[in-house]
């Protein structure tokens, strides 16, 4: 997907900065021996998904293997099905995806010594579309604090400078995380511009719920302001549930004005109740 594949375009060019008084030569041998990039698939993920990443990891030269969760992914089902006497959510049978691509990560980096690179954006961390336990999970994020939209827009600069063809297949493909049948992010989340107009104004801004929802309108003239209320609600609802999920988030490279892990007034006390009684 694309917060992977810009993952993946940074490490690399970082190598790339690193090496520069190498030859191109010596250059792709430091890249073949630093990085490796692993595709994980379940019954979900599709094959243009797995051309995509496969095509970009030969242009940049380095190692991919694709190792299947869907045997794990069964077996995991199975044995939740049992703990919890009964079906599961389509919800659960995602995450087991998620976290079993994580524990593969981990016990990857544990033993390679190597760096596991957290992959999600600041957009999506924000309102907890993420796995605690999945993809959540890493040593490092370098795009944990990219809003979505700044995310397509690097991807789509790297493609104008590099011209990689793997950049071109996977940004003609729909954004989701491919956890479930034709997923796709704006259509669960909301359009990935009027999330990051909702986090700047709501997060950065501090604006309360009702004045993001009157602030959309100027924004987005061609939206139904009634569906920019809805929008603004539903951002603002998801967000304040999902800090106990963002302050989990690994270490991150802090690149613009708003950085979650530093919005301390916006994380809220852990309570079933509103008001306190006592003797």
């Amino acid at each position: 997907g694309r917060d992977s594949l810009l993952t993946l375009l940074i490490g690399w060019r970082a190598l790339q900065k690193r090496f520069v008084d190498l030859s191109e030569d010596e250059r792709k041998a430091k890249t073949a021996a630093m990085m490796s990039a692993f595709y994980m698939p379940s019954r979900y993920s599709s094959d243009h998904t797995s051309q995509c990443a496969e095509t970009i990891c030969q242009e940049l030269g380095v190692p991919f293997k694709v190792v299947p969760i869907e045997d794990a992914f069964n077996r995991e089902a199975d044995i939740a099905r049992t703990m919890v006497g009964g079906d599961l959510t389509g919800l659960t049978q995602q995450n087991i995806q998620a976290r079993l691509r994580s524990l593969r990560m981990w016990n990857w980096s544990n033993t390679s010594g190597a760096l596991f690179l957290q992959t999600g954006n600041m957009s999506e961390k924000a309102l907890g579309y993420t796995t605690v336990g999945g993809d959540l999970e890493g040593a490092y994020s370098v795009i944990a604090n990219l809003p979505k939209t700044v995310v397509i827009a690097l991807i789509e600069r790297l493609y104008r400078r590099f011209g990689f063809e793997g950049i071109k297949m996977t940004m003609s493909t729909m954004a989701g995380p491919e956890l479930a049948e034709n997923q796709s992010g704006e259509s669960e989340l909301m359009p990935f511009e009027v999330l990051d107009a909702c986090l700047y104004l709501y997060a950065s801004e501090k604006l309360a719920t009702d004045e993001v929802a009157r602030a959309l309108p100027s924004l987005f003239p061609d939206h139904d302001p009634a569906q920019l209320s809805a929008w603004a609600t539903k951002f603002t609802r998801l967000f304040t549930q999902s800090i106990f999920k963002w302050v989990q988030a690994p270490l991150a490279i802090h690149v613009g004005s708003l950085e979650l892990d530093r919005e301390r007034a916006l994380q809220l006390p852990v309570v079933q109740r509103t008001e306190w009684t006592g003797k």
